[in-house]
């Protein structure tokens, strides 16, 4: 983690989620996990520790057989701490979009990460044809 540069010795920031390091938080599993996330998150997790454990599983099942990508419809999952660096494609009601999970995703929900909406863009022509006759 350190590198030297002209003598000096630079330490990179050690990331840290409630105070422990990610190889600490893969060691636990979905329940020891959730006891670290905020409430609601926490009851999510825990009330569905079933369908967060089999995600992974399959996750890990197709990682190991080489997919780039895995789909999934799951916008309701807790990211966990085993899902950091997989490469996933969430969907958003008309289309996947393309998510890599990084540690500061963890404990947020997948949803959150693939917008459902986008912001309109409209151009000048549309911007001169609302003005109203007669309004200067």
């Amino acid at each position: 983690m350190a590198e030297e540069y002209k003598g000096i010795e630079i330490k990179k920031k050690e990331q840290l989620f409630k105070g422990k390091t990610l190889e600490e938080l893969n060691i636990l599993d979905a329940r020891e996990f959730a006891k670290l996330l905020p409430s609601n998150s926490k009851r999510n997790v825990l009330r569905n520790f079933q369908n967060h454990e089999n995600f992974l599983k399959l996750v890990k099942e197709k990682m190991e057989k080489g997919k780039k990508f895995i789909k999934t419809h799951k916008r309701d999952l807790v990211i966990l701490p085993e899902l950091v660096g997989a490469k996933l494609q969430i969907y958003n009601g008309r289309e996947f979009l393309p998510v890599e999970v990084m540690f500061e995703m963890i404990g947020h929900k997948l949803g959150e990460f693939s917008l459902t909406r986008s912001k309109t863009k409209h151009s000048k022509e549309e911007k001169s044809k609302k003005k109203l006759p007669g309004k200067k």
